[in-house]
């Protein structure tokens, strides 16, 4: 098995913030293959398989991320160094998601001593804190079919079975130029503001039990280039979180009927997900007296197109946050957690 502190301060100090996590990959490469294990890697995402695999069983996948934000200013200990007081680890990504990645190591050697119903892989993707092309969404693309994940983010080790989805809307009011000292043209500000009020204002009728509303913010306004014209032009960017009620086809659709600026999705990737309270990891879990939620963070679950759910040590407070920190005895109790749910599982 592994040390787990001792791996958990080499992570941290590893820089691998998003699109940087080569070094990282590297290292955890030469780990696992230390260990006498058949590990792939595909650009800066890693995996293995704990079993020989088998087309007649179901696949469960193991998967967090390596990669972490950019340390903000406010951090009072240095970032790229793991600094431990009392049984607590201080350090960036410790617990977004490195926590999670040690945690799902151990589970995953574990497990690969025992005989299970079901092949498990164990993937490490890139990318996560982007959602960028060449993170878990490119590794599918290596693996076998994937019937069932577990994907390792902090939630203090409660089950997310649902997760909203995001799309960006990219929005554009027309108007024509003029001198503004004169009644001239037609402000694109002003045509813009109606709009702006129906994203902040409007609710879908349709209300998950698990994710509760779409929501919509305007979070970036552009507009105009000198004092004295009236501009033509105004955009403006739309965040919007999806449920499991409507896909984004749907949304979009309700938006261009309601808005009169020109309205473009930057992308339709990244898709809500969620899983029926019948799933049997679900059932198992919430057999141990376990809560589950549904969450409005997103993670790599965003890309994964088969049922998934959310589970790992931390909390998602601290994750992006300077002296970002993790308990060791929370990824204790987190591989304790995992293994005992996934020994014996039986997936139908």
């Amino acid at each position: 098995m592994i040390d787990i502190a001792v791996l958990l301060k080499r992570l941290i100090e590893i820089p691998s913030t998003s699109k940087n996590e080569s070094a990282k990959a590297d290292f955890l490469y030469n780990e696992l293959k230390n260990k006498a294990y058949d590990v792939h890697r595909f650009k800066d995402n890693l995996w293995c398989m704990a079993f020989p695999y088998d087309t007649a069983k179901p696949t469960i996948m193991l998967n967090s991320h390596i990669d972490t934000v950019k340390p903000n200013v406010s951090w009072t200990y240095e970032p790229n160094k793991a600094t431990e007081v009392d049984g607590r680890i201080y350090g960036l990504g410790s617990n977004d998601a490195h926590a999670s990645v040690v945690a799902l190591i151990e589970t995953f050697l574990r497990l690969k001593q025992t005989k299970q119903s079901y092949n498990l892989i164990l993937a490490l993707s890139a990318q996560e804190e982007v959602s960028g092309k060449d993170g878990i969404e490119s590794l599918l693309t290596e693996l076998p079919k994937i019937d069932f994940a577990i994907v390792g983010e902090p939630t203090g080790m409660r089950l997310a079975v649902a997760e909203k989805g995001l799309m960006v809307l990219d929005c554009v009011a027309h108007g024509k130029s003029g001198h503004a000292a004169r009644d001239e043209g037609d402000n694109a500000i002003y045509k813009a503001l109606p709009d702006m009020e129906w994203f902040r204002t409007f609710e879908f009728p349709k209300i998950s039990d698990t994710l509760g509303k779409v929501k919509m913010s305007v979070t970036i306004v552009n507009s105009g280039t000198q004092h004295n014209v009236v501009p033509d032009t105004c955009s403006f960017t739309v965040d919007v979180r999806l449920t499991d009620c409507y896909s984004h086809e749907d949304v979009l659709s309700i938006v261009r009927q309601n808005v009169s600026c020109d309205v473009t999705p930057r992308s339709m990737r990244l898709r809500p997900s969620g899983v029926p309270l019948s799933n049997t990891f679900v059932k198992r879990y919430i057999a141990t007296g376990g809560s589950v939620f549904g969450s409005s963070t997103m993670s790599d679950q965003a890309l994964m197109p088969f049922a998934s759910v959310k589970i790992g040590p931390g909390d998602s407070a601290r994750s992006h946050t300077a002296d970002e920190y993790i308990e060791l005895s929370e990824i204790s109790k987190a591989v304790d957690i995992y293994y005992n749910l996934l020994d014996g599982l039986i997936m139908i």
